[in-house]
């Protein structure tokens, strides 16, 4: 039976690799959970064989029971019919299986029937649930929203709620988009008022909400009246009772098994979580944060799948009396698709670890502080890892995104005219994919939020660093090339600020950020292939491409391709 984690020799790869010994240690509190609960781990060892054991049980799920099952979801989709939100019959199946594999509270406590996994390891089993059915990542991905009631909820809330999630009893939703605010969420106007008792109640309407049919909704409120910024909003938790009227679900180009629901809150009961007025400048942010790593994950499962259907296809369709794999114009498109799913899983963990080493040190500060110890040290190493996630969270989910869709593209082109059938996996996927690249921030965001840690190339020290280790054998060439792409890169950079105007760092943004990964992810497949020789073609592959592409993107800036889009104004008429 096939088993999406084992046979994947590139995801064991990475599991292999982690380094999260720290992160693991400090949540499970130097092993002292065994002592409380019999199936904690007593050490590191004893901690990752229980993550490979359940991400097994979960490539197993994901490839016999949900994978079957994702074309008749495809096909039915959610649905609504009098005021209700009904799961396809394959979505109710897949959620009740992963519910009774006790998978709903991956990262959860194990106080309130979780697995208490570090976000990585979570991670491992979003990637293959979204191979399996990427509509269904998107109810079973959304375990973010229990996490965010465990960093900031009250203990009474975390009891309440967390208990259910773990179960699978109660499916969330974040609720923070609406009709006037998108991405620009310090426009929301959704009230958050309180009565005498100073109970609160939430009034007005959500659109584009993805499975706002759960039982608990996280929402993203106006607190403090007068307020039009930021500043006044704040986040609250409710139940999606009778006085949440679900006014439709969106009939959308793909993922269809997801519900994504427009929301009108009549008076509805509801709890503030945290303190009031930190709503988007603190909360939000940690979930958005988790959000597009998420996306992370789903884009990474789609494109394997994509993939794998188009190796299968090219070993299988014969013309000119052999296979299609045998040309050289289709096999190279195969070893494009493969070497960019490696880059982009190297990229991918490293930022999830980067995350949960981030997490923990908040969490440590925050220790320390209330034991009145000193915290400079981990302070300082807590502004580092901010700065290097707030750089690499949207550079991961940009990059990602944008190539999910590339590589479904071209699995599509493989296929021919049956991939555009509607009988064949790859119509799905493409379709699926192209939400990837939208929600959660769409790829332009993406480029303006990782634009700042480029242009002050925050980088820099870890380029240094590896720069000066030791390399075997042809690596020491890729070195050099890695070396010529800084170069340009830093040619790029000064050419743009020599030019001091805010504008044109803008419009230059994509081929700059772009250029900053190159090297990023270049010297993460280098470090690899340096540890790994299976790894040696895909850093080859990887960087002497980048290479060729960081020339075009230098080209592009230096002769200010660019520059007409300062007068769009005057052009698009």
């Amino acid at each position: 039976m096939p088993n999406f984690f084992t046979d994947n020799k590139d995801l064991l790869f990475h599991f292999d690799n982690l380094d999260l010994k720290e992160v693991v240690d400090f949540y499970e509190d130097n092993y002292k959970q065994a002592d409380k609960f019999n199936f904690a781990p007593v050490n590191y060892d004893d901690a990752k064989e229980n993550f490979r054991r359940i991400l097994e049980i979960t490539g197993d799920i994901a490839a016999n029971y949900i994978a079957p099952r994702s074309s008749g979801i495809d096909e039915e989709g959610a649905t609504f019919k009098d005021g209700k939100v009904h799961y396809a019959k394959g979505t109710r199946e897949s959620l009740d299986l992963l519910s009774k594999a006790e998978l709903m509270g991956m990262i959860l406590p194990r106080e309130y029937g979780g697995l208490n996994f570090p976000t990585t390891i979570y991670m491992f089993a979003v990637e293959m649930i979204s191979r399996a059915d990427a509509s269904l990542m998107n109810i079973f991905g959304l375990q973010d929203i229990g996490r965010t009631i465990v960093e900031f909820g009250s203990i009474e809330q975390k009891q309440e709620f967390l208990p259910h999630f773990s179960s699978g009893k109660y499916t969330a939703a974040m609720a923070l988009t609406e009709p006037d605010a998108g991405s620009d969420l310090q426009a929301v106007k959704l009230t958050a008022y309180q009565d005498e008792k100073g109970n609160w109640f939430l009034r007005g309407v959500k659109r584009f909400i993805t499975n706002g049919n759960g039982e608990v909704l996280l929402v993203l409120a106006r607190t403090e009246a007068g307020t039009k910024d930021a500043r006044g909003l704040s986040m609250l938790v409710c139940y999606g009772d009778e006085t949440v009227k679900v006014r439709r679900i969106e009939h959308k180009l793909g993922i269809h098994g997801s519900p994504t629901c427009e929301l009108q809150f009549n008076d509805t009961p509801a709890q503030l979580v945290g303190a009031r007025r930190f709503g988007l400048l603190k909360y939000v942010l940690y979930l958005m944060n988790r959000a597009r790593v998420g996306i992370g994950a789903q884009s990474l499962g789609i494109s394997q799948e994509a993939y794998e259907q188009a190796l299968k296809y090219a070993k299988a369709r014969e013309q000119f009396g052999k296979p299609i794999y045998n040309l050289p114009v289709v096999s190279n498109m195969l070893i494009d698709m493969r070497v960019s799913l490696e880059a982009n899983r190297s990229l991918f963990y490293n930022t999830c670890v980067w995350l949960d080493k981030k997490e923990m040190l908040e969490t440590l500060v925050e220790r320390l502080k209330a034991d009145k110890k000193p915290v400079t040290e981990v302070n300082e190493r807590l502004k580092e890892a901010t700065k290097v996630l707030n750089l690499l969270t949207p550079l991961t989910k940009y990059l990602l995104s944008e190539s999910s869709n590339k590589i479904c593209f071209d699995s599509l082109q493989i296929h021919g005219g049956t991939g555009y059938m509607h009988e064949f996996g790859i119509e799905r996927l493409s379709r699926d994919a192209r939400i990837t690249n939208i929600y959660e921030g769409t790829s332009q965001l993406q480029i303006v939020a990782a634009s700042g840690g480029v242009i002050n190339d925050i980088l820099v020290e870890y380029f240094n660093e590896w720069e000066k280790k030791e390399y075997k054998g042809s690596l020491i060439n890729l070195l050099g090339i890695l070396k010529e792409i800084r170069v340009i890169f830093n040619e790029c950079l000064k050419y743009i600020k020599d030019k001091k105007d805010p504008n044109i760092q803008d419009v230059a943004a994509k081929d700059l950020v772009e250029l900053y990964g190159y090297i990023y992810i270049g010297f993460l497949v280098l470090n690899e292939a340096n540890e790994d020789q299976r790894k040696v073609f895909t850093a080859r592959r990887y960087i002497l491409d980048a290479l060729t592409k960081a020339r075009k993107n230098a080209e592009a800036i230096k002769n200010e391709l660019y520059s007409d889009i300062l007068h769009a104004d005057t052009i698009l008429i």
